[in-house]
């Protein structure tokens, strides 16, 4: 399999940007592969974490924020575990997945950025995850109705969906979270 990369000057390199973002030093890596052996979902991507680490040592370019990992990545943090280098990759993937915001790249299929808001605005509400109000304003926006909808009388009544919202989260606690997440990002700006 061959590897386009298109790079990109040294003034505006995509790995200093990314390193600044995440706090990482990716020349450490030395490509022991431990993060893509480790990662669950790293089957089903094209370009597995220690590809991603690899193409941004060699001068990616902005055609990397483009790549599919960076939105099915579950930050579940088994790469920064497994590395040897202590490498925090899902902060890697955190710093591509808002240059990708930021620089309105191509959403890929399913729409993933409106899903991740709708799951935090969600939580930020009722402090913790409400499913059936995100699932039904996911459909909503994204005009995908119908789909799966056969399924839900048997989540019901498997107890895998509630229809009322939690009540059981620390609400209070959740959203000094989001209020300090957003004070911190208005003085970075």
């Amino acid at each position: 399999m061959t590897i386009r990369i298109g790079k990109q000057s040294a003034g505006d390199s995509l790995i200093r940007i990314v390193e600044k973002k995440a706090d990482v030093n990716l020349s450490k890596c030395y490509q022991c592969k431990k993060c893509s052996v480790g990662c669950p979902v790293a089957g089903q991507a094209k370009s597995p974490p220690s590809e991603i680490i690899r193409r941004l040592q060699l001068g990616a370019g902005s055609e990397l924020l483009q790549t599919e990992l960076i939105w099915t990545c579950l930050s579940c943090e088994t790469c920064y575990a497994r590395c040897p280098n202590e490498i925090n990759f899902a902060a890697v993937i955190d710093a591509l997945r808002s240059m990708a915001l930021e620089r309105v790249v191509s959403k890929p299929k399913g729409n993933p950025p409106l899903f991740n808001r709708l799951f935090l605005n969600t939580v930020k509400t009722f402090g913790r995850a409400y499913d059936l109000q995100m699932i039904a304003l996911y459909k909503i926006r994204t005009g995908n109705i119908l789909p799966d909808t056969d399924k839900f009388p048997t989540m019901i009544k498997k107890g895998k969906i509630a229809l009322l919202p939690p009540s059981g989260g620390d609400k209070s606690k959740v959203q000094r979270i989001f209020s300090r997440l957003s004070q911190n990002k208005g003085s970075t700006k």
